[in-house]
């Protein structure tokens, strides 16, 4: 199974045509998972984020967690990385048998850009070469919002609807899709209804329910089996559950989901932006440790 050995160089690859709609939780939502992550970088991970970010994030990584989706357009190659599709109806994800891109490439999707991001940051920062030949700016925010990607349940979704975008619905009035609706519209109703149309008082809120309510899980969220320093594999395998038992079920081509599918959904969207943040501060403090090891997926 492909890991931390992929030493793809994804510039040579080639452009790939687009996947329309493919983005993941929107500006919003990375920008929340971004936010969360800070609060639980290590001193050691805080100073070396600052240190790579580019001067435009002004020292905050939330500022530029959506930047693989603003430059998706041009950066062609990109564009498979944000999401892995799985058999329709199987409910499982496997990642020899699903990370590929639409033209059959290996390793080349979200799971496995997260693997190959992670390798270049650890291998920049443990290894004894004293330059690396990698993007570490460009690294980093690819690998923020990658994490963020493969928590969005509908980034893991079914091959045969594009992980819900050719799933046509309405939200309320309004004319969508399936995957639309769980990258942006189930945030920006619950900033709009609950959350005084304030993002800032939804991450607060987010935050206190995971020193709070999801206190005792924090734990198991940052860890990774076999002391891996990223494990994807895991995050992807949750998210195709959740898309199963929650962002497919009573969502129809032709369905009108309103607040009973809103308000029952809401809870696994907040606590997947929840473990997002908590996990992506987790894979930064491993990568930036002194004592950080990294093992094969």
């Amino acid at each position: 199974m492909a890991g931390p050995g992929l030493w793809w160089t994804w510039r040579v690859l080639g452009s790939l045509l687009l996947v329309p709609g493919i983005l993941g939780w929107g500006k919003e939502g990375h920008f929340a998972i971004c936010k969360i992550a800070e609060g639980f970088l290590s001193k050691d991970a805080l100073a070396a984020v600052k240190e790579l970010l580019p001067a435009s994030a002004a020292g905050d990584l939330a500022e530029v967690c959506s930047w693989p989706d603003e430059i998706r357009y041009h950066l062609r190659w990109s564009s498979a990385l944000h999401y892995v599709d799985t058999p329709d109806f199987l409910c499982n994800y496997k990642y020899c048998r699903d990370c590929h891109d639409p033209a059959g490439h290996n390793d080349r999707c979200v799971t496995g850009a997260i693997y190959n991001y992670t390798m270049q940051l650890f291998s920049a920062y443990h290894d004894s070469i004293s330059e690396s030949k990698y993007n570490l700016t460009e690294a980093l925010m690819f690998l923020a919002h990658f994490i963020g990607d493969v928590h969005q349940p509908l980034h893991v979704g079914f091959t045969g609807d594009a992980g819900g975008n050719t799933i046509i619905v309405r939200w309320y009035r309004r004319k969508t899709n399936l995957h639309h609706v769980w990258d942006n519209m189930i945030i920006e109703s619950a900033v709009k209804t609950f959350y005084s149309k304030d993002l800032a008082i939804m991450i607060k809120a987010i935050e206190s329910n995971i020193t709070d309510g999801w206190s005792n899980d924090i734990s198991e969220w940052q860890n990774c089996l076999n002391n891996q320093t990223v494990c994807p594999n895991e995050y992807a395998s949750e998210s195709i559950r959740l898309a199963c038992k929650y962002a497919y079920r009573n969502a129809t081509p032709g369905s009108t989901l309103t607040d009973d599918y809103f308000l029952s959904r809401l809870p696994f969207v907040e606590k997947r932006i929840a473990q997002s943040g908590v996990r992506l501060a987790a894979t930064l403090n491993r990568v930036f440790s002194s004592e950080a090891k990294i093992a094969e997926a």
